[in-house]
C-alpha cells in the first residue's frame, strides 16, 4: 500500500464485490506485466517557496529498483540515487559523499521527497499500482469528473485510484496515511508514461516530472542498479 507506516489497527476486512475485484485484477495484471522503464526525466519541484529543477537519466525495474542520475549542463552526472536490493544510496559526486540506508518509506522520502516503499515508488514512476499489502477495503466508487475510481484501504493508509475499467490504465492516484497526503496525476504519450504532476498541499510541495524518449521493457540489466562508490568516498547514514 502506498504510504508510510502508521497505526497497525485500521478498519475490519470487508468483502470485495465483483466490480471491485475486476478492477483489482486489472491493476494487478498491469503491474505484473511491467518490466522496466528508461527515460530522460525533467523534474521541477517547489516547496515552501523554494524551487528545484533537475534533468537526469531515470531507470526503473520491476519490482523495486530505481536509478536516477542528475546531469549537469555538460551532461556529467553529479548526483546519483539508487534504490535496489533493499538499500537506498544517494551519492554527491561534487563532494564525494554518500548517504546510505535501508530502502523504506522514511529513507526514500528523505532522499527523493516521496515517502513510499520501494515497490510503490516503482509503481508511481511507471504509472502503475502495486498490489496493496493486507487489503481491508476495496470499493469501486461512482465516476466523477475524472472518471471511475477504486478506493483501497489497508491498516496503514488509504488510496484512491482513478483508472480505465477496460484497460486498467491508471490516470490519477490520491494517497493518505503516510507522512503527507499526495495527489499524482499521470500523463501519457500513446501507451508509454510521459510523467506526472504531483501535489502535496499540506506539505506545500507541488511539481512535475516529465519523461523524454521513454522506453518500456527494454531489458535493463539488474547490474545497472548497483552503485559502487569511488575510493575514498565519505559515507553517512540517512537520518
Amino acid at each position: 500500500m502506498l504510504g508510510a507506516a502508521g497505526c497497525a489497527s485500521g478498519p475490519a476486512r470487508q468483502p470485495v464485490d465483483d466490480a471491485a475485484r475486476r478492477a483489482l485484477a486489472l491493476l494487478d495484471a498491469r503491474w505484473q506485466a511491467f518490466g522496466d522503464l528508461r527515460a530522460l526525466a525533467d523534474i521541477s519541484l517547489e516547496r515552501g517557496g523554494e524551487r528545484l529543477r533537475l534533468t537526469g537519466v531515470l531507470l526503473v525495474r520491476h519490482p523495486d529498483s530505481v536509478r536516477f542520475e542528475a546531469l549537469s549542463p555538460f551532461g556529467q552526472p553529479y548526483l546519483l540515487v539508487t534504490v535496489h536490493d533493499g538499500r537506498v544510496t544517494a551519492y554527491d559526486a561534487a563532494k564525494n559523499e554518500a548517504r546510505l540506508g535501508p530502502a523504506n518509506a522514511d529513507t526514500i522520502g528523505r532522499v527523493l521527497g516521496l515517502p513510499l516503499e520501494a515497490d510503490d515508488l516503482v509503481a508511481v514512476l511507471a504509472a502503475r499500482v502495486a498490489p496493496p499489502k493486507d487489503l481491508r477495503v476495496a470499493e469501486l466508487l461512482p465516476a466523477d469528473d475524472a472518471g471511475p475510481s477504486l478506493q483501497l484501504v489497508t491498516p496503514t493508509g488509504r488510496q484512491r485510484v482513478w483508472l480505465d475499467l477496460a484497460t486498467g490504465v491508471v490516470r490519477r492516484v490520491e494517497l493518505e496515511g503516510g507522512r503527507v497526503p499526495l495527489r499524482i496525476t499521470y500523463r501519457f504519450d500513446g501507451a508509454a508514461p510521459a510523467g506526472f504532476d504531483l501535489d502535496a498541499g499540506e506539505a506545500y510541495l507541488t511539481g512535475s516530472v516529465r519523461y523524454r524518449n521513454a522506453a518500456l521493457d527494454t531489458g535493463i540489466d539488474p547490474g545497472r542498479f548497483e552503485l559502487t562508490l569511488p575510493k575514498g568516498a565519505k559515507t553517512q547514514s540517512i537520518r
